[in-house]
Formats: structure tokens, C-alpha cells, sequence
């Protein structure tokens, strides 16, 4: 494999064609990927919903659910099945293992659905299957508010919906706050008995005429016909025309007896916008195209209808826009950028101070390189930019560069002993290929199995390990093959450099060619600064357009490192060495490595003392963690408030509550826009499966003002804002109020998720009361919910069929009456020129006669005259039952509740007692710390977990009636489905590692020591914890553990692949101190350029090279604080403890194969005699460390300027000091003072 460097080595020209199209192709390929906010993420799950108007819950279980739960329950693949039974309508939910075929799976489906429905009652409407995706969800709002009358608002909504969906990037544009139109027939009851036209009669006619007849065909010898009977309407003049009755000569229609208008559909909800009656378009962005493209195209198609519009529209309609998720993802992609670049100048300056200028710039050439080559690879794969993608990135930054800087370090070394620039890189790369090759496999060995994290946080972070695979394959690359190439074409353009440097020496004096150092490099900045912002020296407006403006800025970059290259060397100062010194100078490093290493008792006492502090960190953060939580929790800049309110209120005492909420959010100076929603309205909202409680009687959906806004404004902080909100809310009379924020990664639920089956109604009822009851008293839950049927009534009307058979009436000719108080009777539907879509056609009565107490005048025509329908109808009050929910064809009640935030939980485990404190009190308070210890008292953060466990200790106690199953479900399910895949992702990566590692070296003992730097990463990340005070996060501190198993162990691939090395040509103890004095340098550059490109994130901070300035603690460096702490402590102190307990461990190992060979051969030589050939060889190895040959010395020279000549003086000669003996080797050196000087016994 090593043969590849050759044969790119001797094709410098191709590999170098190779790397200017890599580029071009890279950059091309950044410009033209969609950038997106979060990953597309796709549950495995269809949602079917079968509309049933005027279906009662109990009939919607019966004759719908459980038909379809028949049908769906042999489907291939089935993970759950839950279902949900309603008034008008049937839902089902069958969710999928991830991985499914999602179009065999729809077939499926489908077949089985049909099969359903063919069972279904008369009424049941077709079933929709829809698809679960959170990138369907709404990116942009458009609103329309104005004092305009309501058709015409609609039209405009209608024709705006109509040219944005015109666009390819733009799936839908659903429109929210709108009624449908529909031609209402108003019954007149008087005119009914004008004409004596009874109920009965006129739901006869509406329904025989509400039929499409297949008539069929008619054939004869002169051919064959299709006969058709058309029964629709085609305009109102038709539903007018309508024959009723013949009424003597006179047809009676139903114009006669009715009002027939054009009007909207009943008022299911209202909304609002900033106080204002609004229509709301939601814009959903099509998958694959970019966002913040799609943003501006919108924005103009908007912006050019609007301006059509005539004048007086124009300043009646004010056109707005919210929610707009183009302005979140491009803060977040330039603040994401910004730490890139950031972490890549961090990165150059730690190179630059310790290599120099040309290594730097080659390890820097590596950076944009792989990056550049990932892009190709993401644009192949069709993956878009995100945010976890655009930190895979940062997070590679660091590890990108570490083949770079061995391959490097060991070219520069071999430069400076006098060979060649290609030789010389080509000869590292040679040596370093399996070393880098290792530790490059090692880290993919840890992220390869994060590729098959299951679930919701699966697809979230997939893209992470998929883009650091691709960084790290490209930077595998880069390494091996064009750096080579890059370092020997670099090596001969450096000579001119040199060349022109010395030149520049000769001519001008020291103070010029250092004051010409600035310029030089502040050309490189605004090189850099132009290709970045090709309008930086410009005025902001670039001056070519298109690819072709990046040329100025890559020039100017150009120019300025062959300039910097040159001032630079001019006005190097260097120092010659002429004085030759024998022996070998131990460094300082080298001389504490001897140290622990140069006895057998300092091995055992250093790898004792770092295994020590590894267990006292574990044990120390054991009792003084900061909590551990499920996700990370981010400043939220969205929110919805839900207002809750039980009993049978109207549409409009529903809305005069949520308008009183409505007027307090709004007059809070963090908000800036608020939408309203009473009823049944609503924006299409991604909650991440969050769901509102059952008695939700509207929301309020508002955005804080922007971060970018109010970054100065502590007091407008948006954890702040919804905290004032929430106090503030919560004074309102008969409302209780829950705001959920906006999550920015996989939303969640309430974390304390109960939930309860049976068969048996009653006894379900009671379970789910008595858990209810638990939850509330429980300490530390807060916001408990359940989903036990709301309190109201419900009106059922009851028909005496025996007494109705009796005057000749029936239940669906009642039922008909009964629907003309109701919602009416649908008699066709038609299509009129103010609407895109056919509209309804009701029947019914007028709106004052719409109460249940006209039931008692309505008339019934039999054969002994008119009968009045109270004669076989009653009706009576019963309790409201709105919906079943199911789960595996049972019925489930759900009980959840939320944890107090920032409290700590007390708990003696002799009492049983437990008390609640504020972890603010708890902190600041030493002196209660000290008290409830001294009673008994450990304290820890109050989390979901300990809640959790707390009420399954009273669950096993069978508190509920027999046949009540309980589960605990939701983010707990999640939770602990995360912590299994990341247990088993850490295990199978240490699997994968110890693979790699025993195929390297062929040494378990080697590939274990290896592996136990991970130990070290771990207590170096609680460590982390710790110092910044952060809580763990399962999702990201996990997968910053995760990540670091494959980090940490390349610096002890290192070591040892070098220790073994030397181990072949020198005494095994003197190769472990050269081993760590050799790779003390390698090793800590690549630890400190990994620490410093997430050192920025760790602390949240943010530059913006493009426009100036910078940020800390943005809504975006919050989400990523808690994996970039764990990786930058991690890998610094498993860094530091590795450089120690490494080296013990290896000369432990041979300390002790000393003493045992010693000891085998006492032991042979006692049972043998002096005389055999063991006892001999013994005692020559004995006589042959008493000789001492004399050492040879150099007259030695201070250290010169360089031009200075040298003069020698009387202390100019330096002896060598002697080297420790040491017993593990036969030829260890010995050392003794003579009368002539100090002489040294030679290797």
C-alpha cells in the first residue's frame, strides 16, 4: 500500500490536476447543496384518518377502529398500531422499523384499508393515508390582515396560494384562518306549512335527488349506447329549480320554501395576527431545494402580486411575514461558518507557532481541502447542509489535520538533516501510512456505528457520523497522497523563496525587513477576507459576478503568502550551533520520563496514582453532578402558549378568553409577533410529536424579538420571557396556561409519561384517576395532565322505534330532521367561480331555529296525519365522551406531567423522607449543605428520572384494579432506547478498534493500553462537566463520549507504533523515553489543534469574519456547548494522563518480563550449578558491566549569531553527563569519574 505515495510521487503533474478539480468540484458543490435548518427526518409511520360526519366516539371504535385494526394488524414490519375514535371521525397510527420500503409498505396499506372499507358503514367518507416528515412542516408565514370584507380576502389568499405553490421549490402553501365557501338553503318553517310541505317530505326529495344513477347501456343492430342521468348542480338557478311538491296546479320548488345564498362554511375557530383577523398562508418548503432561496423567491412572487393589486387594495391589505425559519438557518449557517473559521485560524496559528510557515500553510492547505472534498462527497450522496452537518465539520477540524501535522512534523525533521523536500515527504508519508491509516480507521470505528442509531434522535444526528466519515476519508486522502505531492512541489518553490530572502537579507537591515513582516500578512487577511465577501474592498458589491468573484480575493491570498514566505525568512533571526557534543542530551520531558520509568517501583506507583484519579473523579461526580437530561436545552426564540378551559363553551367565549391571554403576550416588550387561534384553528406546527392537552381551548403562537436583535439585552432573554409570561398568564380567572418552547432539535414531551390499558372501561377510569391523584401529589411534577374524558354533557337523542313504527316513521327519516338543526343535510356539491374547489350544498333551517327545542315543533306526515316527533323522541343530558384512544387494540388513558427545573431533591435513605430545594439556595447556602447532611440528607438534581422512579416504586405496589396493564412511554421510551444504542454503539466501537489495533501491532498487551485511554477521555469529559457547569446531555455529551473513543486513542497509536520501532534496534526502556521525547511534539499538536477548533463552541463564542463582530452564547453555540466541552476535556486530560500512564505501563511490562527472566535464570543456575552454561553466562554479563570504555570530547562553542565569528575560550569544552544505570538491559550504560575527566561507557 505504501507504493501508492510512489506512484503519486512520480506523478506530481496529475496530482496536482487532481487537487485543483477536487477544488473546484468541492466549491462548486458547496454553492449549489440546499442549506437547510435541521436534517430531513421521516418517522416510519403512516397516519390514516376516515372522516364519518355525525359519528359519535363509541360508533367511530366499533364500527370504524376496530375494522381497520382487523385489517392492519398482519402488516409486515408492524412496530405499534394506535388508533383514536372520535366525534365524525375514525385516525389509526401504524408506525414501522426504521429502514422500511416505504412503497411496499403503502401497497400494503392500501390493500388493507380497501378491504376495511368495504365494511364500513353508509356515510363513512374515502380514507386519506398521510405520510409523518418534520421537514413538511411551515418554514415561512405569510399573513394578510385588513379591514377587507371576507370574500375578498379569500380570493387574495386564494390567488397568492396559487403563484407561490407555482414555484419548484415550494410544496404547499396551506392557507389558515379561512372558511370554505359553501350555497346554504335556508329552510323557512312557516312557508313549510304555507305550502304543507312537512321535514319529512323535503329530506325525501333532497335525498332522492342526491344520487348518481349508473344507468348503464343501451345496444341494439344499430350500435351500442351509454346512457347517462346527470344529478349534479351546475349553479344555484338549479338548486332553485328543485320540484318539492305538487301543490294542486302548482309545483311547489325549493326556491319556494327556502333562501338560497352563497355563503361560508360555520365558524370552526378564529385567528388572529398581532391582534388583527388574519388569513395565513404556510409555506412548506419541498424537500431537496434550499431554504433560504426558497425564502427570497417567495418573498418576491409575494412583493409582485402585491404591487398588481389596485390601489385602494393595496392600502387595505397589509402583507407580512412571520415564522420565517430562512432568517433562523441563515444566522445559524453564518454563526456555523464563523466557529469554522475560527476553529481553522486557531488551528493555523498553533501549526504556525510550532512548525513554522511552510508546514503551516500545508496543514492548512489539508483544511478546505477535505472539507472541500466532503461537499463533493455530500452533493454525490444528495445530502443537504444542516446544522449537524456544518458541525461535523468543526468537530473534524481538529482530527482532519492530525495525519497532516505527523506527516508533516516527520517531513520537516527529515528536511532539516539534510534531505530533499520530495525525498523527504515522501519518505514520511511512507513511514506515517499505517500509522495515519490506523488512527484514521480507529476514529471512523467510532462513528460507524452511530450510522445505525435507531428512532427520532437516530435520523437527527445521522448526518454526523455520515459527514465526519466523509471529512476524515477525504483528510485520509489529503494526507497520504496530495500532501507528498504538495510538500515537494512547495520544497523546490520554497528555494526561490530562500533565494529572495537572502537577497532581501543582503540588502536591507533587520529593522525594514521586520517592519515589512505586517504588510505582508494583513495582504494574506485581505486575500482571505475578499474570497470570503467578494465585495470586502469594494464597498460590499462584488465587481464580477458569479464563481469568477473569487478570483481578486484568491489573488491577493496568493501574493501575500509568497510575500509573507519572503519577509518572514528575511527577517528570521538565526542562531548557528557550532560546538559538536557527544552523547545524547535528554530533554525535560525525557528526563521526567526516566524518572517514572526508570525503576520498577515508579511504573506501579504512576499508573496507580493516574487509575486512582480516575476512579475519584467518577466517584466525585457521582455526587455532585449537574443532573443528566435527554436533549439540550436552547435559548428558545419560539413558543406556543396553550390556554386550557373545561365545560361546553361557545366558539366565542372560547376566543374572549384566548383574547385576553392574546393582550398580555402581546404587550410584553420581548415579543414580536403573535398569531392567536380559538377552536379548532391553528398553525401547522412542528412540536416534534408534543401533543396539547386534551382541554386546549386555543393558542397563541409568538416569536421573541431575534437574538441578533436583542444579544445586549439581558432582560428580553428568552428563557426569561417565557418565564414572565408564564407568571403573568397564570392570574387569569377560569384558564389554566402551558407554554411549550420551541425545541431546535427533536422536540419533546413532558418527560413523566404514564400510560394505562384495559379492556374494561370502568376500571380503566379509576386506574387513570388514581395515577392522576399520585401525580399531583407528587413532589417536583409540575404541569400534570391526563386524558380521562373532559367534564360536559353531550345530548342524546333517543327514538322509541316501536312507538315510531307505529305511525309509520323510521330512525333515518328522523335523523334526517334531526340534521336540519344541526349541520344541515349535504344535498350535492357544485363549483362556482369564486372557488378553485366544488363547494357544498347544505339544507337546513335557519340559524334562530337551529336549538334543540325546535325538535318539539317538527312534524312527522304518517297516515293518521302529522305526528310530532316528540311523540317517539326524547332526548336527555349525558357525560361528554369526545374521544377513545387505543394502543395494540386496546383502549389507553395517558397521565404526564413535567419536572421542575433548577431543584435539587433530598433524600434519606433510612426515613424515606424527601424534601425539594432550589438549586440556587442549595448552592449559595453552605450552612444548610452541612445541616441536612448531618441529618441523613443526600442531595441530587431533580430529574425525570428520579421522578420516574419514585412513582414506579408505588406502581409495583398494585395499586390499580386487575386487568390495568401500565408502561411508562414517551421521552422515557426514547430516552432509554438512546442510552441502549449508545452503550452498544461504545462497545462495538471499542470492538472494532481492538481489531484494528491487534491486526497493527500483533500485541494484545499493546492494543488493550491502547483502548484504556478511552477510560481516561471519559473522566476527562465529567471532568469537563463539571468545570463548566453543565448538565449531561444523553444525546450530545454521549455522542461527544462516543466520538472521543475514536480521538483520544490515536496519540497512543502513535506512541507505541513508534515505541515499537525503536524497541527493534535499542534497549526496550531507552526506546520508551526517546519514544515519548520523539513524540512529545506530534502528540501534543494534535491534541492542542483538535481542543482549539472546538475551544470556540465550548465557550460559546462566534466571530463573523464577513460583516465584523462576534456573538457568545447564541441560540446556536448553546445547542452545541455540551459535545464540544466533552470532546476539547476529554481528549486534554486523556492527553496529559495518557503521556503518563502510557509510558508506565510499557516499562512496567518490562520490569516485570526483567525480574522474571532473572528470576528463571537464579533459579536454573541453583538447580544447575556454577558450572553449567547459565551460571557462566551469568557471571560474564556481570564482568563485562564493570567495564567502563573511556568517552571521546569535542572542544565545544557557544552558541554564535549567526555572520559573528566564534572565539574560543578557556570553558568552551562541555562534558556529557552519564546516563542512569539501569538494570532491565544486559548493555545499559554505567558511568564513573576519573582523574582526567568523566568517562562513559559507550552502547
Amino acid at each position: 500500500m505504501t507504493g501508492l505515495v510512489d506512484w503519486a510521487a512520480a506523478r506530481a503533474r496529475m496530482i496536482m490536476a487532481f487537487i485543483v478539480l477536487s477544488l473546484l468540484v468541492g466549491g462548486f458543490a458547496y454553492a449549489n447543496l440546499p442549506k437547510e435548518g435541521e436534517p430531513d427526518i421521516q418517522i416510519p409511520g403512516l397516519f390514516i384518518s376516515v372522516p364519518f360526519p355525525g359519528i359519535s366516539a363509541s360508533d367511530s371504535e366499533t364500527l370504524l377502529v376496530k375494522v381497520m385494526e382487523t385489517e392492519l394488524a398482519d402488516l409486515d414490519g408492524l412496530a405499534s398500531m394506535s388508533a383514536t375514535a372520535a366525534e365524525n371521525y375514525a385516525g389509526i397510527f401504524i408506525e414501522f422499523e426504521f429502514g422500511w420500503d416505504k412503497s411496499a409498505v403503502m401497497a400494503d396499506v392500501r390493500e388493507a384499508m380497501n378491504a376495511a372499507e368495504a365494511a364500513f358503514p353508509d356515510g363513512a367518507e374515502k380514507y386519506s393515508i398521510n405520510e409523518i416528515n418534520f421537514s413538511e412542516f411551515p418554514v415561512l408565514i405569510i399573513n394578510l390582515t385588513g379591514d377587507v370584507p371576507e370574500r375578498t380576502m379569500s380570493r387574495v389568499a386564494e390567488n397568492l396560494k396559487d403563484k407561490i405553490e407555482s414555484l419548484d421549490a415550494v410544496l404547499e402553501a396551506g392557507i389558515a384562518g379561512k372558511r370554505d365557501e359553501m350555497l346554504e338553503v335556508l329552510i323557512d318553517p312557516l312557508r313549510l306549512e304555507a305550502y304543507n310541505v312537512t321535514a319529512g317530505e323535503l329530506i325525501s326529495v333532497v335525498r332522492n335527488n342526491n344520487q348518481l344513477i349508473a344507468a348503464g347501456e343501451v345496444e341494439s343492430s344499430t350500435g351500442a349506447f351509454s346512457v347517462k342521468i346527470p344529478s349534479s348542480f351546475s349553479e344555484p338557478q338549479d338548486v332553485y329549480n328543485l320540484p318539492v311538491k305538487v301543490n294542486g296546479d302548482r309545483i311547489v320548488t325549493l326556491g319556494d320554501l327556502a333562501e338560497i345564498r352563497l355563503t361560508f362554511e360555520d365558524r370552526l375557530g378564529t385567528a388572529r395576527f398581532n391582534g388583527e383577523t388574519t388569513v395565513a398562508l404556510q409555506v412548506v418548503k419541498r424537500k431537496g431545494f434550499n431554504l433560504l432561496d426558497m425564502a427570497e423567491d417567495v418573498k418576491a412572487v409575494v412583493a409582485r402580486a402585491s404591487a398588481e393589486w389596485p390601489t385602494e387594495l393595496q392600502s387595505a391589505v397589509y402583507v407580512g411575514t412571520s415564522n420565517d425559519q430562512s432568517r433562523v438557518v441563515g444566522s445559524m449557517i453564518s454563526q456555523l461558518e464563523g466557529s469554522v473559521l475560527t476553529a481553522i485560524a486557531l488551528v493555523m496559528i498553533v501549526i504556525l507557532a510550532a512548525l513554522g510557515v511552510r508546514p503551516a500553510l500545508l496543514v492548512g492547505f489539508a483544511i478546505p481541502t477535505s472539507f472541500l472534498l466532503c461537499f463533493a462527497f455530500l452533493a454525490l450522496m444528495g445530502v443537504t447542509i444542516s446544522n449537524i452537518v456544518m458541525f461535523g465539520l468543526i468537530l473534524a477540524v481538529g482530527m482532519l489535520v492530525d495525519g497532516a501535522i505527523v506527516v508533516v512534523e516527520y517531513a520537516d525533521k527529515r528536511i532539516s538533516e539534510g534531505t530533499g523536500p520530495m525525498h523527504a515527504y515522501v519518505e514520511a508519508a511512507k513511514r506515517m501510512f499505517w500509522p495515519v491509516v490506523s488512527s484514521t480507521a480507529t476514529t471512523l470505528c467510532a462513528f460507524l456505528p452511530m450510522l445505525f442509531w435507531p428512532g427520532v434522535p437516530g435520523q437527527f444526528m445521522g448526518m454526523l457520523p455520515v459527514t465526519l466519515i466523509f471529512v476524515l476519508s477525504a483528510s485520509l486522502i489529503v494526507a497520504l497522497i496530495y500532501l507528498p505531492v504538495m510538500g515537494g512541489v512547495s520544497g523546490r518553490m520554497s528555494r526561490l523563496f530562500g533565494r529572495s530572502a537572502d537577497a532581501l537579507r543582503a540588502a536591507t537591515p533587520w529593522w525594514l525587513r521586520a517592519a515589512l513582516v505586517l504588510p505582508s500578512l494583513y495582504l494574506v487577511f485581505l486575500g482571505a477576507m475578499q474570497t470570503l465577501n467578494p465585495g470586502y474592498l469594494f464597498g460590499g458589491t462584488p465587481i464580477i459576478e458569479g464563481v469568477m468573484s473569487l478570483l481578486p480575493g484568491m489573488v491577493l491570498f496568493l501574493l501575500g503568502s509568497f510575500a509573507s514566505s519572503i519577509t518572514l525568512g528575511a527577517a528570521q533571526i538565526a542562531w548557528k550551533k557550532t560546538s559538536v557534543q557527544a552523547g545524547r542530551r535528554r530533554t525535560y520531558f525525557g528526563q521526567f520520563i526516566q524518572l517514572i520509568t526508570g525503576n520498577p517501583i515508579m511504573p506501579v506507583v504512576s499508573a496507580a496514582a493516574v487509575l486512582f484519579f480516575v476512579m475519584s473523579v467518577f466517584g466525585y461526580y457521582g455526587s455532585n453532578n449537574n443532573g443528566t437530561e435527554f436533549f439540550v436545552e436552547s435559548e428558545p426564540e419560539m413558543a406556543i402558549v396553550y390556554v386550557r378551559a373545561r365545560g361546553n363553551l361557545s366558539l366565542e367565549q372560547k376566543d374572549d378568553l384566548i383574547k385576553r391571554a392574546e393582550d398580555i403576550v402581546l404587550a410584553h416588550p420581548g415579543i414580536d409577533n403573535a398569531f392567536s387561534f380559538a377552536g379548532d384553528s391553528g398553525l401547522n406546527t412542528n412540536t416534534g410529536g408534543a401533543q396539547p392537552p386534551n382541554d386546549t381551548i386555543g393558542q397563541i403562537q409568538f416569536e421573541t424579538i431575534p437574538w441578533e436583535d436583542r444579544r445586549d439585552r439581558p432582560d428580553l432573554d428568552g428563557d426569561l420571557v417565557l418565564q414572565e409570561l408564564t407568571e403573568q398568564l397564570s392570574d387569569l380567572p377560569g384558564t389554566k396556561i402551558e407554554i411549550l418552547a420551541a425545541s431546535r432539535g427533536p422536540a419533546s414531551a413532558k418527560p413523566v409519561h404514564l400510560r394505562l390499558k384495559a379492556d374494561d372501561w370502568e376500571d380503566l377510569i379509576s386506574a387513570a384517576q388514581t395515577a392522576r391523584a399520585k401525580f399531583d401529589e407528587t413532589e417536583g411534577l409540575t404541569l400534570q395532565e391526563d386524558t380521562l374524558p373532559l367534564p360536559g354533557i353531550d345530548w342524546q337523542l333517543d327514538v322509541d322505534v316501536q312507538e315510531a313504527g307505529r305511525y309509520g316513521a323510521d330512525v333515518q327519516t328522523v335523523g334526517g330532521m334531526i340534521q336540519l338543526v344541526t349541520r344541515g343535510i349535504l344535498l350535492d356539491t357544485m363549483r362556482v367561480d369564486s372557488s378553485d374547489e366544488e363547494i357544498e350544498i347544505r339544507v337546513r333551517l335557519p340559524e334562530k331555529d337551529r336549538v334543540l327545542s325546535t325538535l318539539d315543533t317538527l312534524k312527522l306526515r304518517t297516515a293518521d296525519g302529522l305526528i310530532p316527533l316528540s311523540n317517539f323522541l326524547t332526548r336527555k343530558p349525558v357525560a361528554k365522551l369526545a374521544e377513545i384512544n387505543r394502543a395494540d387494540q386496546m383502549r389507553f388513558f395517558d397521565v404526564k406531567a413535567g419536572v421542575v427545573n433548577a431543584t435539587m431533591l433530598l433524600t434519606n435513605a433510612e426515613t424515606n423522607e424527601t424534601r425539594l430545594i432550589s438549586a440556587a439556595d442549595w448552592n449559595e447556602d453552605a450552612a444548610l449543605q452541612a445541616q441536612s447532611e448531618r441529618e441523613g440528607f443526600e442531595a441530587v438534581p431533580l430529574t425525570p428520572a428520579n421522578r420516574i422512579e419514585a412513582i414506579t416504586s408505588w406502581l409495583q405496589t398494585a395499586p390499580f384494579p386487575e386487568g390495568v396493564a401500565w408502561e411508562w412511554t414517551g421521552d422515557q421510551e426514547d430516552e432509554a432506547e438512546s442510552q441502549a444504542f449508545l452503550s452498544s454503539a461504545f462497545t462495538g466501537a471499542l470492538g472494532l478498534m481492538f481489531i484494528i489495533l491487534l491486526a497493527q501491532f500483533n500485541s494484545f498487551y499493546n492494543s488493550v493500553l491502547v483502548l484504556l485511554a478511552v477510560v481516561l477521555s471519559t473522566a476527562g469529559v465529567l471532568i469537563g462537566m463539571l468545570v463548566m457547569g453543565q448538565t449531561f446531555s444523553i444525546i450530545m455529551t454521549g455522542t461527544g463520549i462516543v466520538a472521543l473513543a475514536g480521538i483520544v486513542v490515536n496519540n497512543n497509536i502513535v506512541l507505541i507504533d513508534t515505541y515499537q520501532e525503536y524497541s527493534s534496534y535499542m534497549p526496550r526502556q531507552e526506546a520508551i523515553v526517546r519514544t515519548a521525547e520523539d513524540r512529545i511534539r506530534p502528540v501534543l499538536l494534535t491534541t492542542i489543534t483538535t481542543m482549539a477548533g472546538l475551544a470556540p463552541m465550548m465557550f460559546g463564542l462566534s466571530l463573523d469574519f464577513i460583516n465584523g463582530g462576534y456573538s457568545i452564547d447564541s441560540p446556536t453555540a448553546l445547542w452545541w456547548k455540551q459535545l464540544a466541552t466533552a470532546v476539547v476535556f476529554g481528549l486534554g486530560i486523556a492527553t496529559v494522563l495518557t503521556l503518563v500512564f502510557t509510558p508506565s505501563m510499557l516499562a512496567l511490562r518490562v520490569w516485570v518480563s526483567t525480574y522474571l527472566g532473572w528470576a528463571a535464570r537464579a533459579l536454573a543456575a541453583l538447580s544447575l550449578g556454577s558450572a553449567s552454561r547459565i551460571a557462566r553466562d551469568m557471571a560474564l554479563q556481570t564482568a563485562v558491566r564493570r567495564i567502563a570504555p573511556p568517552e571521546i570530547m569535542w572542544d565545544g562553542y557557544n552558541d554564535q549569531a549567526v555572520g559573528e565569528t566564534p572565539e574560543p575560550g578557556p570553558n568552551d569544552t562541555e562534558t556529557v553527563g552519564s546516563s542512569e544505570a539501569s538494570p532491565s538491559d544486559d548493555n545499559a550504560e554505567t558511568a564513573r569519574n576519573t582523574s582526567t575527566g568523566r568517562i562513559k561507557a559507550a552502547e
